[in-house]
């Protein structure tokens, strides 16, 4: 990707859900809540502190993770979907 975020915010693309219910019901798409796992696609340089020193981000490029149901701002990139997040809206980074 050509694109980078600036200081302490992620570029995330959600990772679906399954279309189809435990007990084999399919859910239409405008019954479905937007997931809130994603894969991380690239991150900004890290927090700038008053002293001007900066701290480096803990999630990179790869990284499945899990954030804030309504944090974040979507946009559309080469005809894909991502969201855009500050590093404390991310919850957990699975291993």
């Amino acid at each position: 990707m050509k694109y980078r975020p600036l200081h302490d915010r992620v570029i995330v693309q959600r990772i679906e859900e399954k279309e189809m219910s435990a007990g084999g019901i399919i859910i239409p798409d405008t019954a479905k809540e937007k997931p809130q796992e994603g894969r991380v696609i690239a991150v900004g340089t890290g927090i700038v502190l008053k002293d001007g020193k900066t701290v480096p981000l803990q999630v990179k490029p790869g990284d499945r993770v899990l954030f804030n149901k309504y944090g974040g701002t979507e946009i559309k990139l080469e005809d894909e979907n991502y969201l855009v997040l500050r590093e404390d809206d991310i919850l957990v980074i699975f291993d």
